[in-house]
């Protein structure tokens, strides 16, 4: 049995005052259309969050329950969104100010293209999360897209750029499509919540 088998949607947050308790959460955070939310339902073995090949759909802040008060949050993708001006800027304020201050949270999960990784969007938010201290994990999706020396090639490049800023960062292959890397995230989120990965 996965870490996320029993993971199922809980509630959708537009303000941060409506959060709900919790005692530790995952956030999932990522460009739009960097596979986020494939990657999500790649680790719980079935569909949950919405796959759209148009950007910004996830327009909230949407809690999934992975076990008994540890939740994992689907923020919304950054980025290309198709939406007016003032809606991106409360997404971008709420953002903020939840990787700044949640307490429960417990690590950021990025999703990053391989082939696009660190783009401006990233760094921004690397910036507004890396401060805290708190672990980051990244999932360079899509790895099936390159050669596996093209692939390791990405990989190291990140990981080398990371250890230099953000010495919590840890980086990773992924890929929804042949469902690579996927024991070794969940190990990593695992670890954060204090749980055992059972594969």
């Amino acid at each position: 049995m996965s870490l996320f088998s029993q993971l199922a949607f809980e509630t959708s947050v537009h303000e941060l005052h409506t959060l709900p308790p919790s005692a530790r959460e995952i956030a999932f955070a990522g460009r739009s259309n960097a596979g986020k939310s494939s990657a999500i339902n790649t680790l719980a073995r079935h569909k949950l969050a919405f796959v759209s090949k148009t950007p910004g759909r996830t327009q909230l802040l949407n809690f999934f329950r992975i076990s008994p008060g540890n939740y994992l949050v689907d923020l919304p993708g950054y980025g290309y969104a198709e939406v007016p001006e003032e809606i991106k800027k409360h997404w971008q304020a709420v953002l903020a100010r939840y990787l700044e201050t949640r307490e429960q949270l417990a690590g950021l999960v990025m999703i990053m293209d391989v082939r696009h990784p660190l783009t401006p969007l990233d760094r921004k938010m690397l910036g507004w999360f890396g401060p805290s201290g708190r672990p980051i994990h990244i999932l360079l999706t899509k790895s099936d897209k390159l050669s596996k020396t093209q692939a390791a090639a990405s990989l190291k490049q990140v990981s080398a750029e990371l250890k230099t800023h953000y010495p919590q960062c840890t980086v990773q292959l992924f890929s929804s499509l042949k469902k690579t890397g996927v024991e070794e995230a969940e190990a990593v989120i695992a670890g954060w919540l204090g749980l055992a990965s059972a594969q």
